[in-house]
C-alpha cells in the first residue's frame, strides 16, 4: 500500500493559497497567497503571470532562497523577536514576499520597511491591514533618520536592500553597522557618486598614475566607479566584523543591476582589508571618502 501524500497547505490569512492542482502550482510557492500576488501586480486579475512578473517574481524568489538561510541560521533567546530592516522599500514586493512564506509561521518576528515616499508607505500599510499582515510596520523615514527612530528597535537581525540608488545601499550599510545587524543581503543600483570623484579628478589623475586610462572615457568612469564602489564596500563591511560573499541575483539576460552581496556577522574585523580599503582609496585619488563614506571604526565595542 502506498504511503498517502502530504497535503499542501491550500490556505493563508491572506486568502486561497497555491496547491499543488493550481495551473501556476510549478511557479509559484507552496501556500503563497494569491491575493497578494495580485494585490503586488505579480498576478493578473484573472490569475495570470507576464512575461515581466515571471522576471521580477524570479528575482524575489531566488533572493528569498538566500535570506530564508541567514534566517533559519539565526539563533535567538527565548522571547526575542527576529527582526529585519528593508530599505529602499518601495511598494514593498520584498517585505511582503518575505512575510507570506515566512514571517507569519514565526509569530516573535517583524518587519519594518524604510522609505521616503509617503504614498508609498501609505499603500503598504494600507495593502498589510487588507491581508491581516499584522508585523509589518512602514515607516517614513530616511535610513538615516530610521537609524535614530523610536519605532525601530536597538538591534535589527537582518538589513536588506534590493537595488536601493547610488548611495542608499551604503546608508543602508551604515544603518546595519549601527543596529549591530548580525546580516545584511544587498541588492545594489545606479551607483553613480564614486564616478562624479573620479570625473571630478580625472586630469589630475591621468598625469600621476596610467591606472588612470581604466576611467578616461564616460562610459568607462561609470562601469569603473560602479563596479568600484562595490569592492570598497566589501572591503568595509570585511573591516567592519563582517564574512562577506558576493554572487549573482538572476541571470544577466534578466537584468544587469545584478551583483548580490551578503554580509554576516562574524566579530573578525579585518585590518588587512581595512588597509587595502585605505589603500584603493589612495590610489584613486579618493582619500577624501575614508571620512565620509567609509569610516573605519577605531573602537569595535558592543558589536553584535
Amino acid at each position: 500500500m502506498k504511503p498517502a501524500k502530504t497535503a499542501l497547505p491550500t490556505k493563508s490569512p491572506a486568502g486561497r493559497g497555491v496547491d499543488a492542482s493550481h495551473p501556476l502550482a510549478a511557479e509559484l510557492r507552496p501556500g503563497q497567497s494569491l491575493e497578494l500576488l495580485k494585490e503586488l501586480h505579480i498576478l493578473t486579475r484573472d490569475g495570470r503571470l507576464n512575461q515581466d512578473s515571471r522576471r521580477k517574481l524570479k528575482q524575489v524568489y531566488h533572493l528569498y532562497q538566500f535570506i530564508e538561510k541567514i534566517l533559519q541560521e539565526t539563533t535567538l533567546v527565548p522571547g526575542q523577536t527576529l527582526t529585519l530592516a528593508d530599505h529602499g522599500a518601495g511598494k514593498s514586493y520584498l517585505g511582503f514576499i518575505l512575510y507570506d512564506l515566512y514571517f507569519r509561521f514565526h509569530p516573535q518576528s517583524h518587519i519594518y520597511g524604510i522609505e521616503t515616499r509617503a504614498e508609498l508607505v501609505e499603500k503598504s500599510r494600507a495593502l498589510a491591514a487588507k491581508l491581516g499582515f499584522e508585523r509589518m510596520s512602514f515607516l517614513h523615514l530616511s535610513v538615516q533618520e530610521a537609524a535614530l527612530a523610536p519605532e525601530l528597535p536597538a538591534q535589527i537581525d537582518l538589513v536588506t536592500a534590493l537595488h536601493a540608488c547610488d548611495t542608499a545601499t551604503d546608508d543602508a550599510i551604515a544603518f546595519g553597522l549601527q543596529k549591530k545587524a548580525r546580516a545584511m543581503v544587498l541588492v545594489p543600483c545606479c551607483q553613480a557618486e564614486l564616478a562624479r570623484h573620479l570625473n571630478a579628478h580625472k586630469a589630475l589623475n591621468l598625469r600621476r598614475t596610467p591606472l588612470a586610462e581604466l576611467w578616461r572615457h564616460p562610459l568607462h568612469t561609470r562601469e569603473i566607479g560602479s563596479q568600484l564602489t562595490n569592492v570598497l564596500r566589501c572591503l568595509y563591511l570585511e573591516a567592519s566584523g563582517y564574512q562577506v560573499s558576493v554572487t549573482e541575483l538572476v541571470g544577466w539576460e534578466h537584468s544587469m543591476k545584478n551583483e548580490l552581496i551578503i554580509a554576516r556577522y562574524t566579530g573578525q574585523h579585518k585590518r588587512q582589508a581595512a588597509q587595502r580599503l585605505r589603500e584603493l582609496l589612495q590610489e584613486f585619488g579618493l582619500d577624501e571618502l575614508l571620512h565620509t563614506r567609509f569610516t573605519l571604526p577605531q573602537d569595535n565595542a558592543g558589536a553584535p
